[in-house]
């Protein structure tokens, strides 16, 4: 079986933004900085029980605030332990050559490449559009000379900036210069704007006449608005929150906003939220839409449930219950598989666990591994 594998992480240095951003913003460079101890060890223990012996890494920050918000004490000190756990997975990952190493560990042949701290730089509201920009700009420069070492296996998701919508159609066409497939954008709404705000009509033009791959992938803790964040205080509850609800509502804003109406040929893919999600989701679409399709019938001249048939895409999780019936629902030839290496909030052996689903047919598994996901990257 073939292994494309289209949801895998990389793990920027935090050097490389020193190197690739231009001279003016230099000095903004994100940092890691170590989270000093100053409760003594017994007061810790007995405030904390045993999760107050793990050590915390250093928490990557930004203009003196931390880059990522609300995350609790707890719920930092079950991160470390993870983090000290899979370190070598984790510094592998910020080198091509580590990268190629764990691919073939667990079998995958082709990855698509996602940020991580980029992921989170490009998500900070009232950010300066320019500076924005030029963080995607470094990034995706760092990437080009990351996946050099290989590109037939290494594939680059391109990093987009929404702050500036002009901007995001200048770095659109770099990434297609480079030779990309796809890139990478937030679910959620970024300086005051979803997906489907008018500013964006260039880009969305732009994406379908290049045959560019759009990728919606969610990351909790963001400094933008993040469905759960203005509720729950755990990482336990934002986490289950937004991953999921940000990809419903931006599937939500494509249709409804007549995104894939207008731009028939987009291709666009829900990636780190499983599938089982959907049926329902397009269930309720196609019902809603079926009794108030006057409201919206100037973008939403179909069933909602035929748009995502059309264009989308969506990445199962191998732990989901009940796949072959999601699949059949959602539609066989929609479904890809990501393993969100090396990431902490997933297994580290899900194609073995993918690969063992006995309940999915040998040749639908093929399918989901390989041939939907050159179908949704243009390959």
């Amino acid at each position: 079986m073939t292994i494309i594998d289209c949801d895998r992480h990389v793990i920027e240095p935090i050097a490389m933004w020193r190197d690739h951003l231009p001279p003016a913003y230099r000095a903004g460079a994100p940092t890691l900085v170590d989270q000093a101890a100053h409760e003594p060890l017994r007061e810790r223990l007995a405030r904390l029980g045993p999760l107050g012996l793990e050590p915390l890494p250093p928490v990557p920050m930004l203009d003196g605030a931390l880059l990522q918000r609300g995350f609790s004490e707890r719920a930092q000190r079950e991160i470390a332990r993870l983090t000290f756990a899979r370190a070598a997975q984790l510094e592998a990952a910020t080198r091509p050559d580590g990268q190629l190493a764990a691919m073939d560990e667990a079998g995958v042949d082709v990855a698509f490449l996602f940020p991580t701290y980029a992921h989170y730089l490009l998500a900070v509201d009232g950010m300066e559009p320019a500076r924005a920009a030029a963080f995607a700009r470094a990034y995706n420069q760092w990437l080009h000379g990351y996946c050099a070492l290989d590109p037939a296996r290494l594939r680059g998701v391109g990093a987009i900036a929404r702050h500036d919508p002009a901007a995001m159609t200048d770095e659109l066409a770099r990434i297609v210069d480079l030779g990309w497939r796809a890139v990478v954008l937030r679910p959620n709404p970024v300086a005051g704007r979803r997906l489907a705000d008018p500013a964006h009509e260039r880009f969305w033009a732009g994406c379908a006449a290049a045959g560019i791959a759009v990728a919606f992938h969610e990351g909790s803790h963001a400094r933008v608005a993040t469905t759960g964040a203005d509720r729950f205080a755990t990482r336990f509850a934002q986490h289950a929150c937004s991953h999921p609800m940000e990809q419903m509502m931006a599937l939500l804003d494509l249709i409804e906003g007549g995104v894939l109406e207008r731009h028939p040929t987009l291709r666009v893919g829900f990636l780190e939220a499983g599938c089982t999600w959907l049926p329902y989701w397009l269930w309720r679409l196609d019902d809603e839409y079926g009794q108030l399709a006057g409201e919206v019938s100037e973008h939403v001249r179909m069933a909602p449930s035929a748009y995502f048939r059309r264009q989308g895409f969506v990445a199962l999780e191998p732990g989901e219950p009940d796949l072959p019936t999601a699949i059949a629902t959602i539609g066989e030839g929609c479904v890809v598989f990501g393993t969100d290496a090396p990431h902490l909030d997933h297994e580290a052996d899900l194609v073995a666990r993918f690969t063992a689903r006995a309940d999915l047919a040998p040749a639908l598994r093929d399918r989901i591994a390989d041939a939907n996901a050159r179908r949704f990257f243009g390959l």
